[in-house]
């Protein structure tokens, strides 16, 4: 892994030239800055049981979905479709080494995009000057879920973007995989047929990988290994698929 960190510094200085991450960077900040505006308003004309945090992040599905395709959808299918992949493959460095640094640049981006949001609390605190605004427990508790569910989410995007030399396919494809997993999931978890006796393994499975179950945990301070663990694995199946796929498709051409 001696040219891991050589090919991740080039991948971040890449992202960090590309109009698509500020693409993606002006709208998740315009979504979030929406949602934390409109957060603020509930609270301003009512009292509210929860804190401004845990509510701001029940809508992190929304910037999730067009972020993560935006951050990785070109990471490996426009090298693909211009024919670097190939030749960066022939120098001295391995598929993981190359899967991995693309991997990690576009995480490293997906945390500095959400620890930006923290400027929308530390604001209200300014100019609130209350510490109850901040606090503490469900908001560290909602970053934490960012961090460790942000692992697999990106997999997913990179790994659609394997799939494909086409980069608006791979950004399609990693919309539906992160649709089915948050909301599609969810929904599942909802239908009156989980409840019957004969679904209750489905069920435990379901309830087991309901990301919303996860975010409410982790909100109120329980950080559950078995969720940490579902997402760790689901990283790790995620980038080998990847590195299996670009390896392939290596050996095919």
């Amino acid at each position: 892994m001696k040219h891991f960190f050589i090919i991740l510094s080039h991948e971040i200085r890449m992202l960090l030239v590309s109009a698509s991450t500020y693409i993606a960077a002006v709208l998740f900040l315009g979504v979030m800055g929406f949602i934390f505006a409109g957060v603020l308003e509930s609270y301003s004309k009512a009292a509210q049981e929860t804190s401004p945090s845990t509510v701001f992040f029940q809508l992190f599905w929304l910037p999730v979905f067009f972020m993560v395709p935006l951050l990785t959808m070109k990471c490996i299918s426009e090298e693909r479709r211009m024919g670097t992949l190939e030749t960066l493959l022939t120098a001295p460095v391995t598929t993981a080494e190359v899967v991995l640094g693309k991997y990690f640049a576009a995480y490293f981006l997906y945390l500095l995009l959400w620890g930006s949001t923290g400027g929308f609390f530390y604001i209200l605190y300014r100019f609130a000057g209350d510490m109850r605004f901040l606090d503490f427990g469900p908001l560290m508790g909602g970053y934490l879920f960012i961090a460790v569910s942000g692992l697999f989410f990106v997999a997913l995007g990179v790994f659609a973007s394997s799939l494909s030399r086409n980069q608006a396919v791979a950004g399609i494809l990693s919309f539906t995989l992160l649709f089915a997993l948050i909301i599609g999931l969810n929904y599942v978890g909802t239908l009156e047929m989980m409840n019957l006796d004969s679904m209750k393994p489905a069920r435990a499975v379901v309830d087991y990988a309901r990301t919303f179950r996860h975010l409410d945990d982790f909100s109120h301070g329980v950080v559950d290994t078995r969720q940490v663990l579902f997402y760790l694995s689901g990283t790790a199946l995620a980038l080998i698929f990847s590195i299996l796929g670009v390896e392939a498709k290596r050996l095919h051409s």
